[in-house]
């Protein structure tokens, strides 16, 4: 076994032959450690086979499946599917699925069901890709390309309690559209409707009608579901409850949202839409906080911060009116930090008397600027629609497909004026990259048993940055102010929650949900056992085992 030509005869003595008797105690440390060398190179080396013989075959046994869409394996295609609005993280899947029925979402689930834990493949369900950070991405997964889904058409049902049925993958403009035509409407929005309902309705869904009716995930009676074994399930609050429950603000952990049916309510035909500046703070709040529980005030009730602003009502004049233009004409903005309360009364042209009285009534008792009310008049699809007239504008320039680190926070009423002095005293410079919205929402709009994390206080604001980065050092400069901002919030024990959250460590994820986290856990081990859901969102990660 040894290397006997290392003993030349001319050389061989007694102490060289009692080393052929005996080896040496180096040289048999030698001979074990080659050995174990050679075992663990060779065994290595069947495990890559194996793997690279697995990796290989997954998409020759995802070609075989029976679906009515396809597999898309253009790198253009995937490139688009490791893209999202945040354009910040870009992890590139193995394939893009391009379904046309529930059928395709649930085979292919479960054909990655079926391979074990020893298949790598996750699936990431993707609607208008308005994710932030990458959440609707699988790095050499499967993205399932929702607006693809080709399922029965909307249907809009009247009657006492109206409601819509859309496919997970709808934008919510077309429903808008669609359910207009039946003078109806969704009573829940966000400010952007360009978004699926699938991706809404993982997070919340809300906007400046939150007060009163909500986010969207509470006004929805049923939804089909693809779990992450591949099974399709109809679930409401009657039947499969808890999955039902799970799925809303769940981020896609537990399923995915092929199927929904939307509440409704009559809809208008036109908005008073209205902008009015304050300068302190706690008038502004006091304000926001009357509104939400005035019965029959606005429809829709937002805010914003500015500071170090220039010309601020004279860019408003291009689209609102001074209610007295010589007193605008004096307000002077620059360097000051304001707080604009946006207000949205909705009603039809015969009310047009009737309205305007109820808004003089509610505005006359609120501490604004005096010189600061503008308003206009627009069509309610125009103010739904509002932000993608902005879209329109900034994609003209450039200036749509940058990089926007955004934070939305929810935060308990009783920090608010803690949060405000710190955030908007010291930490924000300038809010020229982006708006910053700020508005009170109620925790009793807000059904506990979804998968949202809500601060535990009655009223909770919604504060949102929302940037847009020009260059790395702007995103870089936003960024740190971004952590600077979650810092303080640590630090101060404010309470806050993230919103459309953002972590790297199953520790903090742990954090994030607190006295949630353990049904939370217990929810995933019944509906995605494996983890193959969502795994852009960092929560759990797929156990591989080879066997």
């Amino acid at each position: 076994m040894f290397n006997f030509n290392l003993l030349h005869p001319l050389t061989t003595n007694i102490y060289s032959i009692k080393n052929l008797k005996h080896p040496s105690f180096s040289l048999v440390s030698e001979y074990n450690i080659l050995f174990i060398k050679g075992f663990m190179i060779l065994f290595l080396s069947c495990i890559t086979i194996r793997l690279n013989f697995c990796i290989s075959s997954i998409p020759f046994s995802l070609k075989t499946l029976p679906l009515e869409g396809h597999f898309s394996f253009d790198e253009l295609d995937l490139k688009n599917a490791a893209k999202d609005f945040g354009n910040r993280y870009q992890s590139h899947p193995m394939t893009v699925l391009h379904p046309k029925s529930v059928s395709d979402i649930a085979v292919t689930i479960k054909h990655i069901w079926n391979l074990g834990p020893s298949s790598h493949l996750t699936v990431a369900a993707r609607g208008h890709g308005h994710s932030l950070q990458g959440q609707a991405q699988a790095e050499e997964g499967v993205v399932i390309n929702m607006e693809s889904l080709n399922v029965e058409e909307i249907k809009v049902y009247g009657g006492e309690f109206p409601y819509v049925d859309v496919s997970g993958g709808e934008l919510w403009i077309k429903i808008l559209h669609e359910t207009l035509k039946y003078g109806l409407a969704p009573r829940s929005w966000t400010d952007y409707l360009h978004l699926t309902v699938g991706g809404t309705l993982s997070n919340a869904g809300v906007s400046g009608q939150a007060f009163r009716h909500g986010p969207q995930i509470s006004n929805v009676q049923k939804m089909e579901i693809v779990t992450g074994t591949g099974e399709v399930v109809n679930c409401s609050e009657e039947q499969n409850g808890e999955l039902f429950y799970s799925v809303l603000g769940g981020l896609g952990q537990f399923g995915i949202i092929t199927r929904a049916r939307i509440l409704l309510e009559p809809a208008p035909t036109m908005v008073k839409w209205i902008r009015v500046l304050y300068s302190d703070f706690t008038a502004f709040t006091k304000d926001q906080e009357k509104l939400i529980f005035a019965e029959k005030a606005f429809d829709y009730i937002e805010g914003f911060v500015i500071k170090n602003r220039t010309g601020l009502l004279n860019n408003w004049r291009l689209s609102f009116n001074p209610q007295d233009p010589v007193q605008a004409s004096k307000f002077k903005s620059d360097g000051r930090t304001l707080f604009c309360l946006e207000l949205a009364k909705y009603f039809n042209m015969e009310e047009t008397l009737e309205v305007n009285q109820d808004i003089q009534k509610h505005l006359s008792h609120l501490n604004f600027i005096p010189s600061t009310l503008f308003q206009t008049e627009v069509t309610y699809v125009d103010f739904l629609d509002r932000v993608h007239i902005s879209e329109v504008k900034l994609r003209s320039k450039g200036l749509w497909d940058v990089p926007h680190p955004w934070l939305n926070l929810f935060i308990p009423k009783s920090k608010i004026h803690n949060f405000a002095e710190v955030v908007f005293g010291n930490i924000v410079k300038e809010t020229s990259n982006g708006p910053v919205l700020i508005y009170p929402v109620h925790k009793s709009k807000w059904d506990k048993r979804t998968s949202v994390v809500i601060p535990d206080e009655d009223i909770f604001y919604l504060v949102g940055f929302l940037a847009s980065s020009s260059g790395p050092d702007e995103l870089e400069h936003i960024l740190s102010q971004n952590k600077r901002i979650l810092e303080y919030c640590e630090r101060a024990h404010l309470g806050v929650k993230q919103y459309l959250p953002h972590y790297t460590t199953q520790e903090e994820w742990q954090t994030h949900y607190g006295h949630k986290w353990e049904i939370f856990k217990q929810r995933k081990s019944i509906y995605d056992p494996l983890a193959i859901l969502a795994p852009g969102q960092g929560i759990f990660s797929k156990s591989i085992t080879f066997s």
